[in-house]
Order: C-alpha cells, then structure tokens, then sequence
C-alpha cells in the first residue's frame, strides 16, 4: 500500500467531512448545497500532493494508480499542493516549495461565511489556484459576477478549463492580483486566496461603499496569518475590520520574502551583541504557533523576521533580524537556567519583543477578534478594540 493510501484510512468520506464542517462551525447551512453540489475532486489534476496529517509532510498521489487514496483525500479536510517551484518542478516527489494549492475546505468556507456574498452580487477573487473556490462563488452569486485572477499562467489555463468543463464559466484572468481588476469593477465583494503583507488600496478603490473584503494577512515577523475582514467606508476611501481567527496561506508572489541570510547579520558569534539577561519564558516564543500572541507580536514589533530554532541538548535560540538594516537579537533559552540574550544594530529587537509580549499580556492576552486592520490610501495601520487608536503597520 501507498504512504498515501495508509494515511486515508479511517478519514471520513465526503458526505462526513460536511457534517464534521457543519459541526465544528466551518461550514454554514446555507454553504451547504455549494459544497454538496460543488465537490473539489472537479478542480484536482491528476497528480496531486496532498499534507498526510499522520505522516507529516505532502504525499503524493495519483488517480490513474492510486484512485482511492486520491479520491479519499479530494474529499478531506488536508490541504493539496498542486504545483511545486513556480512550476519548474518535474516528478512525482515534492519540490522544494509549494507554489499552488487546494486550501483545507475548514478554512475556504470559514472565509466564505466571512464573504457573506449574496446571489448577484459581483466578485473579485485574488489567486485563483484550481479554480474549486472559483466555482463555489459562482454556484452563490453566478458565474457571470465573478472574476478571478491568477498570477501563474499556467495554473490560470488549468483552472479555467476545469471550470469550463464543470459548467461554471467566471472569467479568468491571467495577471497580477495586487493591481485587481478594474475592468470589471466595482465589486460587492473581494477576496484573496493567498497571504498578504501589504493589502493593496486597488482593492479598496474598485469595491463599493460597503463592499467587504476578506484576506488572509500577517507581518513579516512569522507566518501566523489571519483572516481579515474589512468593510469599504462609504466615502471609499478606507476600508477597516477586526480578524477572524488564524490561517496560513502561501504568500502573494509579489510579496514573498526570500530566506533570511543569519551570516549578513551575524558574520562571527553573539558575542559581537550587547548581552544581558530576561527572565520571559521560552513559551512566549515556542507556545501555539497560530496563536494570537504570536500574531500580536508581529503586529508590534514591525518589518521584523522572527525564527525559533530547535531545541538542541536543552538550549534553544529564538533569533529576531531587522528588514530595513542588519539589527539583529537572540534570546537563548536553556532548560533549568536564566535566559541569555544579545542584540546588535540600530534597533534593539529583543527591547521591542519584550514590550510587545508585555504589551499583549497587560491588555488580557486580547485573541485575533479584537484585533483589527485599517486600509487606506496612504497606507495600513493595526489596532485594537478601537480603530482610532491604531498604529502603522
């Protein structure tokens, strides 16, 4: 038996993965008949690498050898990867990095019930991948109303022969998503299948008064994501909401970060930083990774990298680079003993850490709900519980 053939088992069929989406509050009632009619096998290619929960990694599968196990992952709540290295890959292992996916349905119709899109109202759709999103928008609101714009050409074709051959013709447009679509503007509602750190004011503009966005954004500090869900002010000229919980999206291709370089920031060892002790716990940095309070801490401590190295005979470093210089910190975590910390250049980022932790944990550990972004002309800022009181992001 395949690795992903031993993974299927016991995961639940199609008709169980809606009621375990209904349950757990993923999928609204009246989502349900665009996922009973709208199956995401339509959209899926032949091979596919969907995440095995049990093995940790992608898997990959294939519907001419494997049509079972490809079938029974089509129908669960994984996440797929169907393109790996910007299509540059060959062969049925994993690449390197996963560059197009099928999200876990938990997390398409959470975004859809943020969407509230009614039927007739008009769509733009950022990142269109398979294109099953793409249909599921078309059953509600009609496919003449939705547009979806894909950044790879490839996958644009793909998805739009799939959605052709399902019967659900939206138009495909093959370009770059942080520009929207202005054509066919202005839209009700906009939403984008692919992370952010920078939400485009284009968005904005080609919505209507009271037209709702919803995106998956975070900071450059890790890639704890949530969903944001922003309402364009009547006036047009910003757009504000609070978060709707954690997700982790691959980023808009424009907005990618390459890989941090440790050796432009630190050539030798620590000890070149100024060293000094703390006594936050490890937990703050190495607790839930989707949490509010990493999120939040991205939110405070700005054009930051954040990276939480492995525990190794009982020592642990959590390293913090700068973005816009060569600042950099390490708080090195031993078991049993006080923590150690160094930090070098203009900015003293283990200082800003610490704040942004006592920060967070001084207002009642706020979750992702009382947290909100606000989008304007001039730029983002972050707030929380009041949008007059907000900071630049």
């Amino acid at each position: 038996m395949t690795a992903a053939g031993h993974a299927h088992r016991g995961r639940p069929s199609r008709t169980g993965l809606g009621r375990a989406l209904m349950t757990g509050g993923a999928l609204a009632s009246d989502w349900l008949p665009a996922f009973t009619e709208v199956p995401r096998s339509a959209f899926l290619p032949e091979l596919m690498w969907p995440f095995a929960m049990e093995a940790g990694r992608s898997v990959p599968v294939s519907r001419s050898s494997d049509p079972g196990s490809w079938l029974a992952y089509a129908d669960a709540d994984v996440p797929i990867v169907t393109q790996w290295d910007d299509g540059r890959h060959a062969g049925t292992e994993p690449g390197e990095v996963s560059t197009s996916s099928a999200s876990m349905p938990s997390v398409v119709f959470r975004m859809l019930r943020a969407l509230d899109v009614r039927a007739g109202q008009r769509v733009l759709e950022i990142g269109t991948g398979t294109g099953w999103n793409a249909a599921l928008l078309a059953h509600r609101a009609g496919a003449g109303n939705v547009v979806t714009v894909e950044v790879d050409g490839a996958v644009a074709e793909r998805a739009e022969r799939a959605l052709r051959a399902f019967g659900a013709p939206v138009r495909v447009v093959h370009g770059d998503g942080f520009q929207g679509f202005p054509e066919g503007a202005p839209y009700d509602r906009v939403i984008a299948t692919c992370g952010l750190r920078s939400l485009p004011f284009a968005w904005v503009r080609q919505s209507r008064p009271g037209g709702v966005i919803v995106a998956p954004w975070g900071t450059h500090y890790s890639n704890a994501d949530a969903i944001a869900r922003l309402v364009v002010a009547e006036d047009g000229r910003s757009a504000s909401g609070t978060f709707a919980g954690p997700v982790e999206f691959m980023k808009l291709r424009s907005q990618r970060l390459p890989p941090v370089a440790h050796r432009a920031y630190v050539p030798d060892t620590v000890a070149v930083g100024e060293e000094t002790m703390t006594t936050v716990a490890e937990e703050a940095f190495t607790g839930d990774r989707f949490g509010a309070g990493r999120f939040a801490l991205g939110l405070r401590v700005p054009a930051c990298v954040n990276v939480v190295a492995e525990k190794r005979d009982g020592a642990r470093p959590v390293w913090f680079y700068g973005l816009t210089d060569r600042s950099w910190a390490c708080a090195m975590f031993r078991d049993g003993d006080t923590a150690r910390v160094w930090q070098s250049g203009p900015r003293r980022l283990w200082d800003e850490a610490e704040a942004a932790l006592a920060w967070w944990e001084a207002r009642g550990r706020p979750g992702h709900e009382r947290l909100g972004l606000t989008v304007t002309g001039e730029g983002q800022s972050a707030w929380l519980d009041d949008p007059a009181d907000a900071w630049e992001v």
